[in-house]
């Protein structure tokens, strides 16, 4: 199945289209000038109430060996801001969306779906997306499900029922809601739903999340389960790092494109420090915090908004209604 994107028309960006909606029918977080929890922001300090502005990280960002990279962004960002920058890491998507929502955190990197999940609790506001090289025509990446290279059972998704499945995160895009919405439709006389997909028992022998799609990876080279989905930037990643190599796994479904992580601001960030935000962002060029907490060497942000989103906001939402 092929993901279709279109380009916004208000500016180049990437979108899924509404023919794949139509046929469907983790604590790291940089601590910044975010106030106390339900503190509104300043509006003489980007910090807000206690002068920190605070940025927050899932668990697929905050690994150690990203810390120095990270650090780098939120030291070039304080004398930007004029105000302390931090970092504290979350345990998942849920605790990040929590900490904009109580004004915990001020900005925070996610994929789309903890996106669309963020916008039904809150008033969130993606700023920048990545996209390889800056290129917009590149602003994606693909879930892929994965298997040992071993296992001579699973060759493709036609034959993955009945296996063990470790999905990623709840609210993880390609490691939850496309996966689920492709298996979906490579079974299409099965009635399957998310709930199925989600029980143990039912589609899947055993069904688990991983919580990072790093855990997942190994987790299926250790033969701990059968069958994980990962976002292919990131696979490409741990492969290059060494944590997995080439043989060990193999790819048994691609997903079409989705719309790339984003940073966003919570609602109490000004419309001036976003702006601010959003000029530092694009023109950040720090080599080593795109390869180390990104996962894409040669990437950059460009500007985005919701609209690149839209589809998958709605794609979140059709499949919580199966």
């Amino acid at each position: 199945m092929q993901y279709g994107y279109k380009k916004n028309e208000k500016k180049t960006g990437r979108r899924l289209s509404a023919l794949f909606l139509g046929a469907l029918l983790t604590v790291s977080v940089l601590t910044g000038c975010g106030g106390d929890s339900g503190a509104a922001a300043d509006e003489n300090n980007p910090g807000g109430e206690d002068g920190v502005f605070t940025i927050a990280y899932a668990p697929n960002e905050s690994n150690t060996e990203a810390a120095d990279a990270r650090q780098g962004l939120a030291e070039e960002l304080q004398e930007v801001l004029g105000c302390e920058v931090e970092e504290i890491q979350a345990s998942d998507y849920n605790a990040i969306i929590e900490a904009l929502r109580t004004g915990n955190a001020d900005m925070a990197y996610m994929g789309s779906q903890a996106l669309a999940l963020g916008v039904e609790r809150t008033d969130l506001e993606p700023i920048v997306m990545k996209a390889e090289e800056g290129d917009p025509e590149r602003a994606i990446y693909h879930s892929v499900l994965i298997a040992r290279a071993d296992n001579d059972e699973i060759n493709a998704i036609e034959d993955i029922q009945g296996k063990t499945m470790a999905f990623v995160d709840p609210d993880s895009t390609s490691g939850n809601l496309v996966p689920t919405a492709e298996i979906i439709q490579a079974f299409p006389d099965e009635n399957l739903n998310s709930d199925m997909l989600h029980t143990n028992g039912d589609f899947f022998e055993a069904v688990s999340f991983s919580g990072s799609h790093q855990a997942g990876l190994q987790a299926v080279i250790k033969g701990d389960v059968d069958v994980a989905p990962i976002s292919d930037q990131i696979l490409a990643s741990e492969i290059a790092n060494g944590a997995a190599a080439e043989g060990d796994v193999k790819i048994i479904h691609e997903s079409g494109a989705i719309p790339a992580e984003c940073m966003v601001v919570a609602e109490h960030v000004s419309d001036e420090v976003r702006q601010t935000l959003t000029d530092f962002l694009t023109s950040y060029d720090n080599e080593q915090y795109f390869t180390d907490v990104i996962k894409v060497p040669g990437a950059r942000f460009i500007e985005c908004d919701m609209s690149d989103y839209e589809d998958i906001i709605e794609l979140n939402k059709i499949i919580n209604e199966f």
